[in-house]
């Protein structure tokens, strides 16, 4: 027997309860595998986890935070739980999801079926395709969902279905190893980030406590993750935890350089307008090359900043590629106030690798060097495009990635994959914002208040974005806007048929950041 309704959300996180708020009016049915809200906040977060943004930077549009003023503190991950539950339970979202239910499989029972793709040294091809209603009366995907409690399999039909899964969580992503050098030569224990915040304090501190501990890795986990090492080795048998680092981030104590709001760098209209945008025309193109010295200058004058401020040189972190390269794919990471402390205090190590492995007693690098370890932690990340294919149909599975990007219009429609969205899967410097404005675009197009273009339109429009991304990243398979994401949001307001320029004056246009508030419906 298979339950029908109009539409399905998979995924209880930031974007899926933005989803069914922005949907409620279709009563959705959401799955969500674990027991309670909050996606990577609740099933990836460490005691020490700390959101990236200011307060005000992560906020529904009609739901601000309490003491939101306040917008120099970075609320925990409780914080985050509690707000976005206050959220759901103010807008009455919680009745439209279904806990402990996990999709397994997903099957396309429509029509439809995509057109080849052509490949062009990478560029997509296609016709003049039109995309179709989301909402087309009957059934096109059937979805199997498996209730973790009763241990049962229920079958769903939807006319649409919109995938709030995320990038994180669930799948990690594992390093490859030479033959017998993987982890069952070494006699320790190794585990990955995602095993760690399944632990409760006092298993974690036990972990930790007395160990020599080596992390994998140097972004935002690895960071919080060393300091609560170096935190649960206090006193005279503490061992030092070691991180291992095969690329570099540019990392930032707090939102503010040289005295100066960080906003005023990147986030303004005015800022952004000295990057490349999708559709900037000949002009624009030309005013950008004219302008790149300013753009470089501008990195440049963080990057001072940030050497002046922390030991990067010496403890050779200084990355050597550009800091604008990091904002552009959202690898900027908030550093904990006590993480150089500890290294100050010889609790945290570092060491250079390009590649390593395991031998019995640790960990082994290609300069031919040793360290011991009795636990290896693997802050390696997670295989968020392995999560989908898992569940998505052929031929669907194989056109998630162009170029090691998802191809998605307005980071939300694939093309080629119909009646189907994908809510948090394109990244911003505020994600929340990003979500909240995506769930309002495809709020309106299901009501039919806007048309999608054709599927030649669409992918013209993905890759120019995706061009845009790798000229200003080497990091761009990360699928992040945030160089243009005013002008990103413009063209959804545009579509919307909202006035793009929200603020109530030009000089608060050019020169004051962009917030959900900006995004509010007028009444």
């Amino acid at each position: 027997m298979v339950i029908i309704s109009r539409i399905g959300i998979i995924g209880a996180g930031i974007s899926g309860v933005a989803a069914a708020k922005q949907l409620s009016e279709y009563d959705p049915i959401v799955f969500e595998a674990t027991e309670c809200l909050g996606g990577v906040w609740k099933h990836c977060s460490y005691k020490s986890t700390k959101l990236q943004t200011p307060r005000c930077d992560y906020e529904f549009s009609d739901y601000p935070w309490p003491q939101r003023d306040y917008n120099t503190s970075f609320p925990s991950y409780e914080e985050i739980l509690d707000y976005l539950h206050s959220y759901a339970t103010h807008f009455d979202v919680l009745k439209f999801i279904k806990f402990n239910s996990k999709v397994v499989e997903i099957k396309f029972v429509g029509s439809y079926q995509p057109e080849e793709l052509e490949e062009n040294e990478g560029v997509m091809a296609a016709s003049d395709h039109e995309y179709g209603n989301l909402l087309s009366g009957q059934p096109v995907w059937e979805v199997a969902v498996h209730n973790t409690q009763s241990d049962s399999i229920e079958w769903y039909g939807f006319e649409f279905l919109v995938v709030c899964s995320g990038k994180y969580g669930d799948i990690p992503k594992m390093p490859e190893f030479p033959q017998n050098k993987g982890p069952e030569l070494f006699k320790g224990q190794v585990m990955h980030t995602l095993d760690y915040c399944k632990l409760d304090q006092e298993s974690s501190v036990q972990l930790l406590q007395g160990k020599k501990v080596v992390v994998i890795g140097y972004k935002k986990s690895a960071i919080d993750l060393a300091v609560e090492c170096a935190q649960a080795n206090q006193g005279p048998d503490g061992q030092p935890c070691t991180m291992v680092v095969r690329t570099l981030h540019w990392t930032v104590p707090h939102y503010s350089i040289w005295g100066l709001p960080f906003y005023m760098f990147y986030s303004t209209r005015a800022s952004q307008f000295l990057h490349e945008r999708p559709n900037q025309g000949l002009l624009r193109n030309l005013l950008c090359r004219f302008l790149s010295p300013v753009r470089k200058a501008t990195s440049k004058l963080i990057e001072s900043y940030l050497v002046w401020k922390l030991p990067l040189e010496k403890y050779g972190l200084k990355p050597e590629h550009p800091f604008e390269e990091d904002y552009a794919s959202c690898q900027m990471a908030i550093l904990p106030e006590e993480f150089f402390t500890e290294a100050d205090k010889g609790m945290i190590k570092f060491k250079r690798a390009s590649k390593w492995w395991f031998w019995e007693g640790g960990v082994e690098f290609d300069d031919n060097t040793k360290l011991e370890a009795d636990v290896v932690i693997l802050a390696t990340g997670f295989d968020g495009k392995k999560k989908l294919k898992n569940i998505l149909p052929d031929p669907f599975r194989s056109l998630i990635e162009m170029d090691g990007m998802m191809p998605l219009y307005r980071g939300t429609i694939h093309p080629f994959i119909p009646n189907m969205a994908f809510v948090g899967y394109i990244e911003s410097v505020a994600n929340l914002q990003t979500a909240e404005i995506r769930c309002k675009w495809l709020s309106g197009l299901v009501d039919n208040q806007f048309k999608l273009p054709n599927v030649k339109k669409m992918l013209k429009q993905i890759q120019e974005e995706m061009e845009i991304m790798k000229k200003t990243t080497r990091f761009y398979k990360r699928s992040c806007i945030s160089t243009f994401s005013i002008n990103h949001q413009d063209e959804m307001c545009e579509e919307m048929g909202w006035n793009s320029w929200r603020k109530n004056s030009w000089l608060a246009e050019a020169f004051s950041p962009y917030s959900s508030q900006d995004y509010q419906e007028k009444k």
